[in-house]
């Protein structure tokens, strides 16, 4: 039997990541004493490895896939240039926080004199992405000293750096130390990337495409609703100009031949306000449900 070998991240997006496995229909099972989460589908084998490292393990073909965070698909690109690239299967944006992208940003002491890039040349700065911070201020003619930085990143400023290039997604940590951001080095979300000799095999592509179009259309129902009510026909136009649809809503024709059943999907903060309009434009029978998945 042919066996897809797959990556999860460890650390901060492993528990978003099972989450997310388990609205695409995939129940991973992790143990705290072992790397080798079991996961309710006999043709996929799982292994727990630090989002800095799978760029490594799928490009050496110790995985087939992975998901892993396109920063470090960059820090890994830029460290083995002589290596195959690996294949995006899919990009899935959601983090550990939320479901959106992060920021690497370039922040400094809030009362420093440190406005650009120009101004810290010369000086230290402290990351975890090391390779993509060099290439980016040499990118920038600007010379410093990058240094590679084991973690509490926002605490080092000023004693035991100048300046950090740290992962955000809502800056409030970086407030909450009275740091300044100063300029943004690149975005980065999750991606399901994939070995090129993997991708070559006519299986195991197909099996990563399909847990690509389940992992997305899970991604795509995150936050959203389906709604379901009935309406007299000549109340049908007011009912529907209520709607912020993702497409036109589908209407059905009831037994009785003056009323219809109206269909849609909508964003789930959007319900409180919605629901009473409706009702007020002759909506009945009013139903909310959730969603697992929207296959676009």
């Amino acid at each position: 039997m042919s066996v897809l070998k797959l990556g999860i991240p460890k650390g901060s997006l492993q528990d978003a990541t099972v989450a997310l496995f388990k609205r695409a229909g995939f129940d991973i099972h992790v143990s705290t004493r072992s790397y080798f989460p079991s996961i309710d589908d006999v043709e996929i084998e799982c292994m727990l490895i630090r989002a800095q490292e799978m760029a490594r393990y799928v490009g050496d073909g110790v995985l087939d896939a992975g998901l892993t965070g396109m920063d470090w698909i960059a820090e890994h690109a830029i460290g083995h240039p002589e290596e195959p690239a690996l294949i995006p299967v899919c990009d899935l944006v959601y983090s550990k926080q939320s479901f959106g992208k992060v920021k690497w940003v370039l922040a400094v002491p809030e009362d420093s004199p440190f406005k650009t890039a120009q101004d810290l040349k010369g000086k230290r700065v402290a990351t975890e992405l090391v390779r993509v911070t060099q290439q980016w201020f040499k990118d920038r003619s600007a010379e410093v000293d990058v240094e590679f930085s084991w973690g509490a990143t926002e605490v080092k400023p000023p004693v035991l750096a100048d300046a950090i290039v740290e992962a955000t997604e809502t800056g409030s940590t970086l407030r909450a130390n009275r740091l300044r951001i100063i300029d943004t080095l690149m975005e980065s979300n999750t991606q399901l990337v994939a070995n090129p000799k993997a991708m070559e095999n006519a299986w195991k592509r197909e099996k990563l495409e399909t847990i690509a179009l389940l992992l997305k259309a899970a991604i795509e129902a995150q936050s959203r609703v389906g709604l379901m009510l009935n309406v007299k026909r000549a109340d049908l136009d007011h009912v529907i100009a209520q709607l912020p649809a993702l497409q036109r809503p589908t209407v059905s024709a009831l037994s009785d031949p003056d009323w219809v059943a109206v269909n849609t999907i909508v964003e789930e903060k959007t319900v409180r306000t919605l629901i009473p309009k409706l009702k007020a434009a002759g909506g009945q029978g009013i139903v909310e449900y959730p969603l697992n998945k929207i296959v676009l």
